[in-house]
């Protein structure tokens, strides 16, 4: 049977409460002109929403989520052309004028955007324009708004609220920002929420803190709730119900354990299978998803996702299947073979191919202390100066960013600086890359100290030290063909003109990409591509130590799978040493040998992969871990989460004695009076802990915390 709009409110989702679809948008589609031709961004999509319940809507960027989203709420452009029925409470929303939307909107159904700095008026106060929210749908004075807005905000965990409600939005940290987001989005007790990647930008710890403010709101609301991310691990513990898309359309929708456990689209099985987890014991490679979705504008005949797909057929290149029943109750999938992979009881590793672990570099000592340090840093501080007054500037304070950090990485070696932002990580790695002196402290790289470095010398050093910058995009000249952003590093080291040709053409390969790309610009490529462009830009001059900034973070996570997987393959092809810098330490438990957990300028926690992630000892460390959603719904409802309370203190005012003890719930729930004077009068170092494991806390115990 097809799912249509016939069908689907009759069915009764499992899990969520009884009663009439709050929701109900049928047959949509969404087009938008351009002069390649109509742009279908959203391709007949139908689904319910029922009061109470939450609907995750998951796919790649560009899959349709956010613009059938934006439809439901009247927000799209006038160009968008919008057709099929968007019903809401029995009333049809597609043709309701701007007056009467505007009424919805806020009341009705309510919205937190992905980026709140954008979606909040900079010149306004937060308490104002959580007010005004108040006052555009309830007859109330301005103080009885005002009230209201304290009293949202402090329901939603923001400290002081009374205080804070005077502040404007660039005086919020990113949490509490989209903490805001959210106050004004249950402002009116809407009945339904639409929350569009409300966690992507933020840290994992106020991630965290963010999800359960949103399950705080639903609760407080009973609103039902449409959830759109790229986090599966997001998904498994907060939704109820799952529609997956794919080129606009949906291509799985089923209850979430169904979709985990027993998929029926091959898609959904790539996007599970790509996933870096961090509860599993054994290092295995990812299984990424080959190639990249169609153009909207032209799609291909059949299955759109038939040309990434292993086991598509003849069938699927000619006929587009519709979403339709499966082997399993209240669970459709669109694929010809979804009967086939329930009967063989194919999994993500059958369907798609897992790539091999490279082997050890038998060149290199099986024992670290034996092996060469690439990388050192000792005691290393840099502190920027709070500078006052307009004709006379005067130094009022310091910034301490980076605050004595040291560590050490040794040949073949990959080390993962994880914390949150604002924690020191960027001004680490930049201390590092600017191959100078440091105001206190040392850098060695390679065996030389940049603080001994001639011009000349730090130039010749540049071919051994490259980085990988977080956004490639950003990262790489527009105006540039692919071949001479490759050339230009080779250039600067004067290497002949006819070697950096035949240099380009292997860089190209050793990244999977085709020689002939050279000649294209960097638009003409995908997210996923053009990082692998700045990786070969990295590896242009045969470097033996490579900085990597959040190389993966702004990449959907079939593409994060390819790149990480290629990391791994050169490092032991090419003998590198990576320092890798991230914020998801899922991803850095499958790429990193050792761990550095940094807080606050400073490293608190430091180790093998398999110590950090095994015994954590450091109540940051422990939180860290925690807040890391889990892509298994059974394991992530039963998880018992570390919540910190506040944001990261400012580095201008470093708290004395143990830097996280404002925020340490082991501080504030398990210590005695005298211990909690030594955590606030005594600076603590890192202590031993056994090995090559160290952590900078008084009372340092091991937490299960997975």
């Amino acid at each position: 049977m097809t799912v249509t709009d016939k069908t689907l409110p009759d069915r009764e989702p499992a899990g969520s409460p009884a009663g009439s679809p709050l929701l109900e948008v049928s047959d949509l589609t969404v087009s938008f002109g351009s002069e390649a031709g109509p742009v279908r961004a959203v391709r007949g999509v139908s689904y319910t929403v029922r009061p109470g319940e939450t609907l995750a809507i998951v796919g790649e960027s560009g899959s349709g989520k956010s613009v059938s989203s934006l439809a439901v709420m009247g927000l799209l452009p006038s160009s968008a052309v919008v057709t099929g029925s968007i019903r809401f409470k029995g009333t049809e929303l597609l043709g309701l004028n701007d007056r009467r939307l505007s009424k919805l909107r806020g009341s009705g159904i309510s919205m937190v955007f992905q980026d709140p700095l954008s979606a909040l008026t900079p010149v306004y106060t937060i308490g104002d324009q959580i007010a005004e929210a108040v006052r555009i749908h309830q007859e109330v004075s301005k103080n009885q708004a005002h009230a209201r807005a304290v009293e949202l905000l402090d329901l939603v965990g923001i400290p002081n609220a009374r205080l804070r409600a005077d502040s404007f939005p660039h005086e919020f940290s990113g949490g509490m920002r989209q903490r805001a987001m959210i106050a004004m989005a249950i402002a009116n007790d809407p009945d339904l929420i639409i929350a569009d990647e409300p966690t992507t930008a933020l840290d994992v710890t106020i991630q965290a803190q963010v999800l359960e403010v949103l399950k705080k709101a639903k609760e407080a609301t009973n609103a039902a709730t449409v959830l759109i991310t790229h986090d599966l691990g997001v998904v498994a513990g907060f939704a109820d119900r799952v529609m997956v898309m794919y080129s606009g359309k949906s291509v799985e929708l089923a209850p979430v354990d169904e979709v985990f456990y027993t998929p029926r689209m091959p898609y959904t099985m790539g996007l599970l299978g790509s996933i870096p987890r961090m509860d599993v014991e054994e290092k295995e490679p990812l299984i990424p998803i080959e190639g990249t979705p169609p153009s909207l504008v032209s799609l291909p005949s059949g299955c759109p996702f038939q040309p990434r797909c292993p086991i598509a057929v003849d069938l699927c290149r000619t006929v587009e299947p519709p979403l339709a029943d499966t082997d399993r109750p209240l669970h459709w999938a669109a694929c010809h073979r979804s009967l086939e992979i329930a009967q063989r009881g194919w999994s993500a590793a059958d369907v798609f191919v897992r790539p091999a672990l490279p082997p050890a570099d038998a060149s290199l000592p099986p024992v670290r202390e034996e092996r060469d340090v690439v990388l050192a840093l000792d005691n290393v501080h840099r502190a920027f100066p709070i500078r006052k007054g307009a004709v006379i500037r005067r130094t009022v304070g310091s910034v301490r960013a980076v605050d004595g950090v040291s560590f050490d990485i040794r040949q073949g070696e990959t080390l993962g600086l994880v914390g949150e932002s604002g924690c020191g990580k960027t001004t680490t790695i930049m201390e590092v890359m600017n191959l100078l002196e440091p105001q206190q402290g040392r850098i060695v790289v390679l065996g030389k100290d940049t603080g001994t470095l001639k011009n000349s010398d730090r130039r010749k050093m540049r071919a051994d030290l490259s980085i990988v910058f977080q956004d490639p995009m950003a990262s790489l000249d527009p105006r540039m063909p692919i071949g001479d952003i490759l050339a230009e590093p080779m250039w600067v080291q004067k290497i002949p003109d006819e070697r950096i040709k035949a240099r380009t053409a292997e860089l190209l390969q050793l990244v999977g990409l085709a020689p002939e790309h050279a000649s294209r610009y960097p638009a003409e490529f995908s997210g996923g591509q053009r990082q692998r462009i700045g990786i070969a830009r990295a590896l242009a001059l045969d470097p033996k130590v490579i900085v990597l900034d959040e190389p993966v973070s702004a990449l959907d996570v079939s593409i994060q799978a390819g790149v990480i997987n290629l990391l791994d393959e050169l490092k032991v092809r090419m003998g590198l040493s990576y320092l890798f810098v991230a914020h998801d330490l899922s991803v850095v438990r499958h790429i990193a040998d050792r761990v550095a957990v940094m807080y606050l300028g400073r490293i608190v926690e430091i180790g093998t992969t398999r110590e950090i992630f095994a015994a954590p000892s450091h109540p940051y460390t422990q939180a860290l871990l925690s807040a890391i959603p889990l892509p298994d719904p059974v394991k992530e409802r039963s998880r018992k989460r570390i919540l910190l309370s506040g944001d990261l203190p400012s580095p201008a005012d470093v708290p004395s004695g143990c830097r996280f003890s404002s925020r340490c719930f082991v501080f504030a729930e398990q210590l005695d009076a005298e211990q909690q004077a030594t955590c606030k009068g005594v600076d603590p170092g890192l202590y031993e802990l056994g090995g090559d494991h160290r952590a900078a806390c008084h009372f340092a115990k091991v937490r299960e915390v997975v």
